[in-house]
């Protein structure tokens, strides 16, 4: 069990915005990749971390929306350094052809981008959708850049999971629903479970090689993400939870936590955590969506995640 006077705390917390959170930060010569950086909390994400120098690049499936959003932000912060380059990552072709791209250090990768709650989908491999683009394309973009990472001394890595980690943990004995009935918020919440055990075995595997990893939950934030999901979908869930009604944070404070973890110097030397509100997480307690599941942080579970990531994409 999590001993509580050890979490990490910060002096923000849930109404920060990642404006307040990257405040007298300077990232002048460093190079950053935000996946989904054309919308909601990407977008956020990317406007700080640019406007405190850094060189960002959009990675996004449309790069017509990524050019007028990188034109939008280069005005906004005054920082010319905005990119944009393709990246589809329930794509695995197009995962490779991006991480072969890329040439020289790469200082943060912010793995925001996913989908959430979607009808059952499969991709050419025969993937369930969620689990293969909010995991399996993020993992295959981390390993992909690893080298990257290594070679800037002191690169970040930030994987963007959810407080739906606590509606499943990855069911390995059926990753892809192909023998249990599929279920959106199940298969969503089992790959936002997945994003969180990439950063407890990345962290384990790669903190020697300078690079850090953490996990955090944005908070509810009404954007894109949710396009498969009507306010009375959420609204049976939180009855059928018995949780109280969310409060919505605007797509700055949402992309806090993001930043925080991407550039504070809070977080030096700091990896394979949870963290939400800008605060490391507590254990979940039961009848609450706060906190982090223990399945979520088990180091057994990160292990064999790694291994089974690794065997479905060399299969």
């Amino acid at each position: 069990m999590t001993d509580t006077t050890s979490l990490l705390s910060t002096p923000f917390g849930a109404q920060s915005t990642a404006a307040d959170v990257i405040a007298g930060v300077d990232l002048a010569g460093r190079r950053a990749i935000v996946t989904g950086g054309a919308s909601g909390i990407g977008i956020e994400t990317a406007r700080a971390l640019a406007g405190a120098g850094a060189e960002v690049t959009l990675a996004v499936r449309d790069t017509e929306a990524g050019e007028r959003i990188a034109r939008d932000l280069a005005a906004a912060t005054g920082n010319e350094q905005l990119r944009v380059a393709r990246l589809d990552l329930a794509d695995q072709a197009s995962v490779a052809a991006f991480t072969a791209a890329w040439q020289g250090p790469l200082h943060l990768l912010i793995n925001n981008a996913g989908v959430m709650a979607s009808p059952l989908g499969r991709t050419a491999e025969g993937w369930e959708l969620q689990f293969a683009t909010n995991h399996l394309g993020h993992f295959a973009l981390a390993t992909g850049l690893h080298d990257a990472l290594a070679a800037a001394g002191g690169a970040r890595v930030v994987s963007v999971s959810s407080s739906a980690h606590l509606r499943s943990p990855v069911v390995f004995d059926d990753v892809h629903f192909e023998r249990r009935e599929y279920e959106p918020w199940a298969a969503y919440g089992q790959s936002k479970t997945a994003n969180v055990l990439f950063a407890v075995e990345a962290d384990r595997r790669w903190a020697t090689d300078g690079i850090r990893v953490n996990a955090l939950m944005p908070g509810g934030i009404r954007t894109n993400l949710q396009r498969y999901v009507s306010d009375e979908e959420l609204e049976r869930l939180r009855l059928a939870a018995g949780t109280e009604a969310p409060t919505w944070k605007t797509p700055e404070q949402g992309a806090a936590t993001t930043v925080l973890l991407a550039a504070s110097p809070l977080l030096a030397g700091i990896g394979g955590r949870y963290f939400e509100d800008c605060n490391e997480a507590a254990p979940n307690q039961p009848g609450s969506r706060a906190g982090v599941a223990p399945y979520a942080l088990d180091p057994d579970a990160a292990r064999r995640l790694w291994q089974v990531s690794e065997a479905t994409l060399t299969a």
